[in-house]
Order: structure tokens, then C-alpha cells, then sequence
């Protein structure tokens, strides 16, 4: 139930002691009005949607919506800076087996109703003409939830002020988000879901000269001044180490230090298929020979945990997801990610994956090893603090390839001694993350997306860093 200004809208779309016509014009006013919420436009639009919806007709929506502020920096100054503050509703109308989509920008206006029934009138022309899916499914027993996280976020000022009090005498260049991201489901058989988290995400690198750079970050929900000033002065202090003359190394096998941002780059494609059950049931999984019995180190477990996440605990079909969902037990396959239409086409019982069947918040459980113990049980090796550009040499192999880039050192006797210029590797993940798996550290990283294409994403990881007792590297 949603109250509209002194309006109450019922579950099944019927408004409380007003005629359709007298909802209509109250509706119309109080859409309008800027002390209206975003969840109780959502709502009100969606319930409005649904008591004009035929007998036969079923209809889904999907709101995805923040207020986000943006800094860019260069040169430690600000060089763009501003705030977006967009919503997208997803409109899904069925019909039997039939469904069409359509995606509407809302303006938060009373503009936003007649333009949902222009959609609506364009889904039914398009319903008239399309064949039936044969692996539509949707939520059919109503399930409501409501999340909202708040945090604690740096107005855009104090984060300018921040980095020109901490990056003096360097070249800093970096991209702060933050704000508020909400997501919300509504059907027309009763349910109702919401989401809201408050994030923010600083990505920066400081540049030396040429293709020398350190790259970090620093992102979660409750932003402390000290943790970042500590982690710019890491940076600063990497920059200092990547001044020395640079190593040139042979190819080969060495002894690797895989910090959490390298091994997000290495379950970052990961997650492009290796856990999804249509993958799996078609053969194309990048973990296919784990699915045969192949295992990695009993040390590596995987975890899809929304309940600790920043992505909302539903689905566009409507499904609620686990709490959590273990995808590798000790070294072994576990769950697979099943949406709604593998659950419906292969068989299987769904867990409210999303559509691409891909983690929205990783976690790996960590190990016994301290940070400051890294250098020193590395001993002589390679400390790797970024990889980049990866991609699959031999997929159904696990074989992955990629680059060295940012801070990446030689190590001898448990001490820094020089910068090391970038190296392509190329090995398996029943090595790096099997037999040649050592030891994870006990400290995790919260390692927040970057991506802001078209809208900051919820997608989060949380991973150790891993020693290896030898990476194969290639050139």
C-alpha cells in the first residue's frame, strides 16, 4: 500500500474513496510535486499502470534510478565536475506466452504517465504480432522486500579539498562517484520490491611519465578521511619505488604476489560465463573441466553474497535471490547462477540470477596470511598490484592472458628492489588458482565497479590478495 499526498493506492491498483477521474487529477498534481519520493512515484505510477491493464494481461516493472555527484580529476586539479539524476522504468507487458519491453526516461512529472500509456499502447500493437517464448517465466507468487542502506558520503568539495591537501607535487588523475542508486520491482500481481544503497567509488592512478603509473581506490558506504589519506600516501609512496631504473625480465615461470586488484581483473572474467548454468549446460563454461571433477586449491571458496553486497536482492523477473550462494566449495564446483529462462529451458531450479547468469557481488574467503607477512613470504618474486587487459588464449581450458601494468616489483630477499617493465602472462586457473596457489591473505579489499556506462553499477567484490608459487609469463 502507498500513500500519494493523502491519496492510499491498495495492492491491486484501486484508490481509496476517489473516482478513477478524481485519482487521475490528484495523481497528476501530486507527481508533479519535488517533495515527492522517488519510491513513491515508482509505486504510484506502477499501480496506476495496473488498474488500467486488461483481464489477460500481466505487467512487470523495473525502476533503475540515482542521484549521483561526479568529480574528474588531472593534474591534481578538477577538471569536471557535476550531478546526474536520472530514472529509467522498464515496462514488460505478457500476455500468454507473449511479452514485449519497452524503457522510458522519467522526468519525475506528471509528463511520466501519459508517455507509460503511449508505451503500453505500442506493447499491446507489438504483443499482437510476436510468437510465443517458449521459455518465459516469471514470479508468480508476490514476495515484498524493502532495503536501504544508508552511508555516510564526502560532499564533492571536501573530496576536491582532500585531494589537493594529499596529491601535492604529483600528478593525480581520478574519478569520484557517489550518490544514491535505487532499484525497484512492481507486478501487477502484487509485488513489490525496493532498493536503495548510498556508495561512493574513488578510482585514481598517479602518473610518472610514459606508460609508469600506480593505480588505487577507495570505495564503500561510510567514508573516512584517514583511510584515504593512507591509501594516497601508499600511492605516493609506490610512485617513489617506480623512479629506480626498470627490470626487464626473461619469460617464464616466477613466484607471484597477486593483490586484490589483480585477482579482481582474473574473477572479473571469470564472471563472464564460468558460473552460469546455461554456460554449464551448454559446455561453454570457462570452468567446464570443474564441472567434469577438475579442481582448483581447496583454499579458494567463491560466494555470491547479496546479503553483504550493494546489488538489490531481486530480479527483473520478479524472483527473490538467496542470501547467499556458494559457487565453489573448497576447490570444488558448487552452485551455478540458473536465471529464469535456463530454470525454465534446461530444467533447473532458478536462484534469481540475472539475465547473463554473472555475480553481482563476489567474495572469496580469505587465508592466514597478515599483510604486512606479503613481502616476506614472497621472498623473491613478483608483486603484482594491477593486471589488465585480459582475456581468455584457451577457454575451455581456463587458460587466461593478460598484462602487468601500474606497480608491479621485483622482489628479492623479501624487500623491494626495482620497478619491472610490463609482462604478458598466460596460464590456466587450475594453476593460478590450483596447484600453484600458496597462500590468500587474511585482509580483503571491498573493490566497489567503475562502470558508469549509462548508470553506476551495484556490482561490488570482495577478494584476498594470493601468493603463487610461480606465474607462467610469456613476453
Amino acid at each position: 500500500m502507498v500513500r500519494l499526498q493523502g491519496l492510499t493506492l491498495t495492492t491491486n491498483g484501486e484508490v481509496e474513496g476517489l473516482s478513477a477521474n478524481d485519482f487521475e487529477s490528484r495523481f497528476d498534481s501530486a507527481y508533479s510535486a519535488k517533495a515527492l519520493a522517488v519510491k513513491n512515484q515508482f509505486f504510484a505510477l506502477a499501480e496506476q499502470l495496473f488498474s488500467e491493464l486488461n483481464a489477460s494481461e500481466v505487467l512487470l516493472c523495473s525502476l533503475s534510478a540515482e542521484l549521483s555527484d561526479f568529480v574528474r580529476f588531472n593534474h591534481s586539479r578538477v577538471r569536471q565536475a557535476g550531478r546526474v539524476e536520472q530514472r529509467y522504468l522498464s515496462l514488460r507487458l505478457i500476455r500468454a506466452q507473449r511479452q514485449a519491453y519497452a524503457t522510458l526516461a522519467l522526468a519525475g512529472t506528471a509528463e511520466d504517465l501519459p508517455l507509460c500509456r503511449r508505451a503500453m499502447d505500442t506493447l499491446r500493437e507489438q504483443l499482437a504480432q510476436l510468437p510465443e517464448d517458449p521459455w518465459l517465466l516469471y514470479a508468480r507468487d508476490p514476495q515484498a522486500t524493502s532495503s536501504e542502506r544508508r552511508g555516510s558520503l564526502p560532499s564533492p568539495e571536501e573530496v576536491a579539498d582532500d585531494v589537493a591537501r594529499r596529491a601535492t607535487g604529483v600528478d593525480f588523475v581520478g574519478f569520484y562517484a557517489a550518490g544514491t542508486i535505487s532499484r525497484a520491482f512492481a507486478n501487477s500481481l502484487g509485488q513489490r520490491n525496493w532498493h536503495e544503497v548510498e556508495t561512493y567509488n574513488f578510482d585514481w592512478s598517479l602518473h610518472l611519465e610514459g606508460d609508469k603509473a600506480v593505480k588505487n581506490g577507495y570505495a564503500g558506504t561510510h567514508w573516512d578521511a584517514n583511510v584515504f589519506a593512507a591509501k594516497m600516501q601508499d600511492s605516493i609512496r609506490d610512485l617513489e619505488r617506480m623512479k629506480g631504473p626498470a627490470r626487464t625480465l626473461t619469460p617464464g615461470d616466477y613466484r607471484v604476489y597477486l593483490a586484490p586488484r589483480a585477482m579482481d581483473e582474473i574473477t572479473g572474467l571469470l564472471s563472464w560465463d564460468a558460473f552460469s548454468a546455461r554456460a554449464r549446460e551448454t559446455r561453454q563454461s570457462a570452468l567446464v573441466r570443474m564441472h567434469d571433477g577438475e579442481k582448483l586449491s581447496p583454499k579458494v571458496s567463491l560466494i555470491e553474497n547479496i546479503e553483504a553486497g550493494y546489488s538489490p536482492a531481486f530480479q527483473g523477473d520478479g524472483y527473490i535471490r538467496p542470501g547467499t550462494l556458494v559457487l565453489v566449495d573448497a576447490g570444488a564446483a558448487a552452485a551455478s547462477l540458473v536465471s529464469a529462462r535456463s530454470a525454465r529451458e534446461y530444467g533447473l531450479p532458478l536462484n534469481g540470477a540475472n539475465g547473463r547468469e554473472s555475480p553481482e557481488s563476489l567474495q572469496m574467503l580469505p587465508g592466514d596470511l597478515e599483510e604486512q607477512e606479503v613481502l616476506a613470504a614472497l621472498d623473491t618474486g613478483l608483486y603484482v598490484s594491477n593486471l589488465w587487459y585480459l582475456n581468455f588464449s584457451d577457454k575451455p581450458a581456463a587458460r587466461m592472458t593478460g598484462m602487468t601494468r601500474f606497480a608491479t616489483f621485483w622482489v628479492e630477499s623479501g624487500r623491494i628492489v626495482a620497478p619491472v617493465n610490463p609482462l604478458r602472462f598466460d596460464d590456466t586457473i587450475y594453476r593460478m588458482l590450483g596447484t600453484k596457489l600458496e597462500r590468500l591473505t587474511r585482509d580483503r579489499e571491498l573493490l566497489l565497479s567503475t562502470s558508469t556506462y549509462d548508470e553506476r553499477s551495484t556490482a561490488s567484490s570482495y577478494l584476498p590478495g594470493a601468493l603463487l608459487e610461480a606465474l607462467r609469463f610469456t613476453l
